[in-house]
């Protein structure tokens, strides 16, 4: 019996390095994405070959709406290749970035910017799946916890991050006549070097999301990774159409 693969995009570092790790231990094969980082990506793929899983990295810019096409094409060779198949079972739609700017000050280009990378690629990356996609599969999408609470300076990202978590529920719904699932997983604060490293690199900043938080603390990258492999799992065979955040019990 073949191994299950999870595509991660986005997965040559930060949350979704980690996500593309966990779910080698779970015993997954998978395929990351990167943007421009190929030694990054490479130095993933030799990571989870190590603990002997099969991997594959692909460039993808998934903030650029038109090449989605052009990646499945290219993912169909790559799946031949090196995992013996012309299918996925799970897709983690993780790929993003963000910019930290008050309403007043986010220009129409910022918001065509993150809403291309946070919710064209999360729909199309999902649609254009399905025919590689197999039955009884899953996707996982990225939310974050400034989906539910605010805080100046994130309202086009945590606006675009509401909209993938509606996204996801109809993803549920429409895509759930094949035993397909899908879920949303929002992080709380988290030291990677995401958004500029505005966690790991402010000491104030940190300190204070920490004392908001219940378990007294900002997360790791490592906090996330075992949720998203959990999720494409038959551990979770029965969870669908959820949001679940990993936060630490922030704002309670």
């Amino acid at each position: 019996m073949s191994n299950k693969i999870a595509l991660v995009t986005g997965g040559s570092r930060g949350l979704g390095k980690n996500m593309a790790l966990q779910l080698a231990a779970k015993g997954l094969d998978v395929v990351i994405t990167y943007n421009s980082r190929k030694d990054e990506a490479e130095e993933v793929v030799k990571a989870i070959q190590s603990v002997g899983q099969k991997a594959a990295a692909i460039q993808l810019d998934a903030s650029k709406s038109g090449v989605y096409d052009d990646f499945y094409n290219r993912l169909k060779p790559v799946l031949k290749e090196t995992f013996g198949t012309s299918t996925f079972d799970y897709l983690v739609n993780n790929a993003g970035f963000g910019i930290h700017k008050s309403i007043e000050e986010t220009t129409e280009e910022d918001f065509v910017q993150l809403t291309h990378i946070h919710l064209m690629a999360p729909f199309f990356l999902s649609q254009k799946a399905l025919p590689l996609l197999n039955d009884n599969g899953g996707i996982v999408n990225i939310s974050s916890g400034l989906a539910r609470f605010s805080f100046p300076g994130y309202a086009a990202y945590g606006a675009l991050k509401g909209g993938v978590e509606t996204l996801t529920r109809y993803l549920a719904k429409e895509f759930g006549g094949r035993g397909i699932r899908a879920n949303v997983v929002a992080p709380g604060a988290i030291e990677t070097d995401f958004g500029g490293a505005a966690v790991r690199n402010n000491p104030e900043l940190k300190q204070q999301l920490a004392s908001l938080t219940a378990l007294g603390r900002v997360g790791q990258a490592d906090d996330l990774g075992g949720v998203v492999a959990f999720l494409c799992s038959d551990d979770s065979k029965w969870v669908n159409g959820q949001r679940i955040e990993v936060a630490g019990g922030i704002f309670l």
